[in-house]
């Protein structure tokens, strides 16, 4: 019976880390303030938690029917969370944060409320130091089993709303097992065993229909036919469709739409490789769906790209399915391309091979995980891979609507050493878009050929590289790793404009 009740502490700790790694992911997926949401929702779940604790010197009497039935509310409300707060976002935006963070709070204080009763249940049979040694020995392995589980398997494989049913359903099974071990001490077993198995069944159902839920609430979350859709260890990769307008949603958050692409890919490739005609080896870091790579490939002297991207399943994806393949034209089929799913950083540090032109088309700096990748750390460690005359060009966020934060990638860049050439391109889905040449030479302008282009024309090009005074440069910390200034730049004024 001891052990029971300590691995039901393993289990408690787990459902209730799950329930707020859920919560944090999930907010993050949808807002994209990823480092506070993580950061206030984990607070907050502690907190909470806390002032669980405290209120459980309020229970006494009852003990062990008391933590069934918390057990089952834990269950109740973390196994639904998920899918409750996808639904509060598709349907009401408005009180979104308030209620989850009623949730996180609620889940945290009831499993405050658990831990302390488990310890008073199991102060018969343990002394007072085994108690509290073995208790909380199984609370830290609980925490520990799900954080490694959760983003390896649990949530690229179930999704948020399935995993959250599943951890509720363990709740309910550690409610069950509690109320057949005490089976003889329980005067109201039979009212308890109900309440048990009409809470589990509730869960099952959800579970069973998790798909179909998780379906409604996206085709309400987009406004167009969605076409395809996949959780990777990685990211949400949704594709959508309106007539001949295909999009890429990763994360909640628009790549492409299929209308206006080109302006964007375009601008990414040909003012930086037009300049360079000696160009033979190119590297793409990002740009998993291809449309990069389409552009680079319409220079006969380029003999080899080379594509690092983290996710396989974005490569597969734009490497087989018909309607995507026919948007980058087959380019990761090409037999000059080789596609890498590896680390940038890792990959860079593992190659000795050198680049006369590296395309560096990763998402926005969004958070900590994406801003390492703007860092004067990761352009030191890619200028060892360019070659003599080489150049590369980045992606940098709007200089109209995150002012400061294009201007840190600018001055990021000019610290290592490069000098750069900073542009912008106007893409509709997007608005004012943000580039940026560098190399270890001044950048001097070559035409492109308006053959093998649609935006692009060599009268036009000069233009980009001229910045109104809404644009103009702002000063800006350098980005590093210890301080990731850019991540603050970019959430401060992207909050602004989608408010």
């Amino acid at each position: 019976m001891r052990h029971a009740l300590l691995f039901s502490v393993f289990v408690i700790a787990s459902c209730g880390l799950a329930y707020e790694l859920i919560a944090g992911a999930l907010s993050s997926y949808l807002l994209g303030d990823s480092v506070t949401q993580f950061s206030t929702v984990i607070g907050t779940y502690l907190f909470a938690m806390g002032a669980g604790s405290w209120l459980s010197k309020y229970v006494t009497r009852d003990l062990i029917g008391r933590f069934i039935q918390i057990e089952l509310m834990v269950g109740l409300l973390g196994g639904f969370s998920a899918a409750g707060l996808f639904l509060v976002f598709t349907w009401l935006a408005g009180p979104f944060k308030l209620i989850l963070y009623l949730a996180v709070f609620g889940v945290g204080v009831l499993v405050g409320l658990e831990i302390p009763l488990v310890m008073r249940i199991l102060k018969r049979d343990l002394d007072f130091k085994d108690l509290v040694s073995q208790v909380l020995t199984f609370d830290y392995l609980g925490a520990l089993v799900v954080s490694i589980l959760f983003p390896l398997i649990l949530a690229p494989h179930l999704g948020m709303v399935r995993t959250g049913l599943l951890f509720g359903i363990l709740n309910v099974a550690v409610a069950l097992w509690a109320l057949h071990l005490f089976r003889d001490q329980l005067p109201g077993r039979r009212w308890l065993a109900v309440q048990s198995w009409t809470v589990f069944g509730l869960l099952v159902a959800g579970f069973a229909g998790a798909g179909q839920l998780t379906t409604l609430a996206e085709a309400h979350l987009y406004a167009d036919e969605i076409v395809y859709a996949e959780t990777t260890p990685y990211q949400r990769i949704v594709v959508t469709r309106w007539r001949d307008d295909l999009r890429l949603f990763l994360n909640n958050n628009l790549q492409f739409s299929a209308h206006d692409e080109y302006r964007y890919h375009e601008a990414l490739v040909h003012p930086g490789l037009a300049s360079l005609p000696g160009a033979r080896n190119v590297l793409v870091l990002g740009g998993g769906d291809g449309l990069a790579v389409r552009e680079i490939l319409k220079y006969p002297q380029v003999e080899t790209v080379t594509l690092v991207d983290l996710d396989p399943a974005m490569t597969e994806l734009f490497a087989t399915a018909p309607p995507l393949v026919a948007l980058n034209q087959g380019a990761l089929k090409s037999p000059k391309v080789k596609v890498v799913n590896a680390d940038a950083v890792q990959w860079l540090e593992q190659s000795r091979d050198y680049f006369d032109f590296v395309v560096i088309d990763f998402p926005d700096p969004a958070n900590f995980a994406l801003g390492k990748l703007y860092t004067s750390a990761f352009y030191r460690l890619l200028e060892k891979r360019l070659s003599a005359h080489g150049r590369l060009v980045v992606q940098s966020t709007s200089p109209l609507y995150a002012r400061q934060s294009f201007w840190c990638v600018v001055t990021t860049l000019e610290d290592v050493g490069f000098k750069t050439a900073p542009y912008h391109a106007l893409v509709p889905s997007f608005g004012e878009w943000g580039f940026i040449i560098a190399g270890r030479q001044d950048f001097t302008m070559l035409a492109v050929d308006p053959q093998k282009t649609r935006f692009l024309t060599p009268e036009t090009l000069p233009g980009l590289f001229a910045f109104p005074a809404d644009m103009a440069r702002l000063p800006a910390e350098v980005n590093r790793l210890n301080n990731q200034v850019l991540v603050r730049y970019f959430e401060a004024e992207w909050r602004k404009v989608i408010r």
